[in-house]
């Protein structure tokens, strides 16, 4: 399905999706972006595709429409069905499927592919997807493990997140917002962030060869749409007031997030931020 396609049907997507009915705008440029990833994936009707990572199914749902009524989505994650707000995980799971889209997709959530319980064939599937998911991982090890073990599964790795490397000043705040929440991670205080590790596209482009994968494409992503700058500075701002997960941090490291929250508030505005452009990378 070509990006045309994908991209009148966003629309038709986005009202699908149970979180559309609490903003439906926010909804729809959400499915517009992924629609324009998967359109320039090549991901032919009739594919198999495991997701990782899936969340609420943004990404899902338009990975089953290119896939078409032959193909199958397998889309899992770790978290739990009650995860989530307001909408929660299992509650959007099942607003897909129950649509039209429903046939296609395999929900399964608490499910963690590094699990040796959890296996499929080799080549079971034509592609693997990783959309905006990765800096919630623990570690890049974790991330690498993951990429190792889903590697003879599928033939075509799809990889998107956002690209720490800004190209104007007005996306700053998004890129403090990101670094200090990772590091508030990295210096031992863990929650559940949608910011756990966060690492560069050239991380990733060292990693993938650790992981059994060949990087033949990378190319960066319009993100002009997406609410997300707002959404991470709001979040660094609840965390870096959160007394009970700053106190779990050596004193320098504290003060030091600390000074750069003030930067951070400094810098952002209160709505309307600019959010860091995303790239692409596909492997085989």
């Amino acid at each position: 399905m070509n990006h045309a396609d994908l991209r009148a049907k966003a629309h038709s997507l986005a009202a699908g999706m149970a979180a559309a009915d609490h903003g439906p705008d926010i909804q729809l440029s959400q499915t517009r972006h992924r629609a324009a990833l998967v359109a320039s994936w090549h991901i032919a009707p009739g594919s198999t595709v495991l997701e990782l990572g899936c969340g609420q199914g943004d990404m899902t749902a338009v990975l089953a429409e290119a896939a078409g009524p032959k193909g199958r989505v397998v889309a899992v994650d770790v978290a739990e069905p009650s995860y989530g707000a307001p909408v929660t995980l299992g509650e959007s799971a099942a607003r897909l499927a129950a649509g039209p889209l429903g046939p296609r997709i395999d929900f399964r959530f608490g499910t963690d592919v590094l699990d040796p319980s959890v296996d499929f064939s080799e080549g079971a599937f034509d592609h693997v997807v990783l959309a905006h998911c990765s800096w919630y991982f623990a570690s890049l090890k974790q991330l690498q493990d993951t990429l190792a073990r889903v590697r003879p599964w599928a033939r075509r790795l799809w990889f998107t997140e956002w690209d720490l490397t800004p190209t104007s000043g007005d996306q700053l705040a998004h890129l403090l917002a990101v670094l200090i929440q990772g590091q508030i991670e990295a210096a031992g205080s863990h929650g559940e962030a949608n910011v756990r590790t966060a690492f560069s596209r050239e991380g990733l482009l060292r990693l993938l060869p650790q992981a059994g994968w060949t990087a033949d494409g990378s190319g960066s992503v319009d993100t002009e749409e997406l609410q997300d700058g707002d959404w991470e500075i709001a979040a660094c701002l609840d965390l870096a007031g959160t007394e009970e997960r700053l106190a779990a941090l050596p004193e320098p490291v504290r003060q030091l997030l600390l000074s750069q929250a003030d930067v951070l508030r400094a810098v952002a505005k209160p709505r309307g931020n600019r959010a860091l452009a995303a790239y692409s990378v596909t492997a085989r």
